[in-house]
């Protein structure tokens, strides 16, 4: 049997997040039609609306500040000038999708990211949500949700969010090693995120969640281990414990540090391992892959119920298949079809202010792709999925489940003609996992890298 050190090694290769299957790089874009789209989410609309709901993402890309970690869409800017005419965009954009659903929509769902979405004063961010909830109804169980970086979120944010619904926090963490801080400018303290934690808490929000990262620059067991104990002090009620993505051809910020300062293979592993531990020693279940949470929470409560989904948010308990991307890069997803939105703030404003769709690009599911994201799906959140080669007569499907057997014979899977389980030890290969059921990247390899790396 393989060891988990040579695993490890293995399958430290380029992979996909699997937010969407087929991934961003292998949409069919010439296929694509932005009025097909909107009828698209019409159709989807008009047969989930009433008892599923929708979900909104809104994009809000402004920070003050580069994190030169940061893979995100992201402006930096200390004007403040630049919140009221983006606000008027993306409700200028909401208001295009709500003319083409036809009908008063459901909202189950809103997720503010970023950027940072608490660049914007409290009372823009009022000024935002009553427009997008004007003209709509509110899901029974709906779950409103916001990122938030703890140096600037105030007491007034909390409670203006609270008070518009919002009953789930992420803080963006990372790390509170001073040394790593300082060359991935994130600079926050611990005090910091106690207070706005704090302060959450009393205010009634009822699930905190901190988004932490391994492998980063300099980052070290001991400056991790430092880390950890600050965190199990306020047991927040999620943890999201990403790999760090080393990807300076797509994000040039990356660049003030070099590969040298990252940790190797094998560190990186251990940091993964020292983390994952901690957690399941703190009380927390792991959930999918980079999510753990506390037995009280809804993410835990989901997977437990075989509810739990996953979108371009993450992972949720909050099951939509439609999701509406609003804001500059934002992607939607009508679950047979995709689009994403231009990727800089000016031809974003420029196309919402011609009332024009600032849709750039999108992909149609084949029913290929609708099978292998069942799938993927399944496996990300369930841990297993079967098949039936009568239903499914592709020779992907058939292709694929070649490709898994090296799975197999290395523990990560117990695999047989029928279905595929996740073994213990292949839960942190989830990424690799999925790799071997995609398609378009095994039809299509890519000759330069285009993902980070797994593990």
């Amino acid at each position: 049997m393989i060891s988990q050190d040579e695993l490890i090694k293995k399958y430290a290769v380029a992979a996909p997040r699997y937010t969407s299957y087929p991934t961003v790089p292998y949409w069919d874009k010439q296929e694509f039609d932005p009025a097909r789209w909107l009828q698209t989410v019409k159709a989807l609309f008009e047969k989930s609306n009433t008892s599923d709901g929708i979900s909104l993402y809104l994009h809000l890309p402004f920070c003050e500040n580069l994190c030169t970690y940061c893979g995100c869409n992201t402006r930096i800017t200390k004007n403040h000038g630049v919140e009221t005419p983006y606000i008027k965009a993306l409700l200028k954009e909401w208001a295009m999708y709500k003319q083409a659903l036809g009908a008063r929509p459901v909202i189950k769902e809103i997720h503010l990211g970023g950027g940072t979405p608490t660049f914007f004063k409290a009372t823009n961010l009022k000024l935002l949500l009553d427009g997008i909830l004007n003209g709509a109804d509110i899901h029974p169980q709906a779950e409103f949700s916001f990122e938030a970086h703890p140096a600037n979120t105030t007491v007034d944010h909390l409670q203006t969010l609270y008070d518009l619904g919002f009953r789930r926090l992420s803080l963006g963490i990372q790390d509170f090693d001073p040394r790593v801080q300082l060359i991935i400018n994130r600079i926050q303290s611990f005090e910091q995120v106690k207070a706005v934690t704090l302060q959450a808490r009393r205010i009634g929000y009822t699930s905190v969640n901190f988004d932490l990262i391994y492998g980063l620059p300099l980052q070290t067991l001991c400056g991790l281990a430092d880390t950890l104990a600050k965190i199990k002090q306020l047991k927040p009620d999620r943890i999201a414990f990403y790999s760090y993505a080393h990807v300076p051809w797509i994000k040039p910020g990356q660049r003030k540090f070099t590969e040298h300062d990252l940790p190797g293979v094998m560190e990186k592993a251990a940091l993964y391992e020292f983390g994952r531990n901690a957690f399941i020693n703190m009380g927390y279940a792991e959930i999918g892959m980079d999510h753990f949470a506390l037995l009280t929470d809804n993410l835990y409560k989901a997977q437990t119920n075989g509810h739990l989904h996953r979108n371009f948010m993450g992972y949720t308990h909050q099951y939509t298949q439609l999701l509406i991307g609003l804001g500059v890069s934002s992607i939607s997803d009508a679950w047979s079809a995709y689009a994403q939105n231009v990727k800089t703030v000016e031809q974003y404003l420029e196309l919402i202010n011609n009332d024009i769709l600032p849709v750039a690009k999108g992909h149609f599911l084949n029913r290929e792709d609708l099978i292998i994201r069942r799938h993927m799906l399944d496996i990300m959140c369930k841990g297993r999925t079967s098949w039936n080669f009568h239903q499914e007569p592709f020779m992907a499907l058939f292709d694929s489940i070649e490709r898994m057997q090296n799975l197999a014979d290395d523990g990560l899977i117990e695999l047989d003609s029928h279905r595929l389980k996740v073994t213990h030890t292949g839960k942190r290969f989830l990424r690799n996992i999925c790799m071997a059921l995609d398609a378009r990247l095994w039809a299509d390899k890519p000759a330069t890298q285009l993902f980070s790396l797994a593990g």
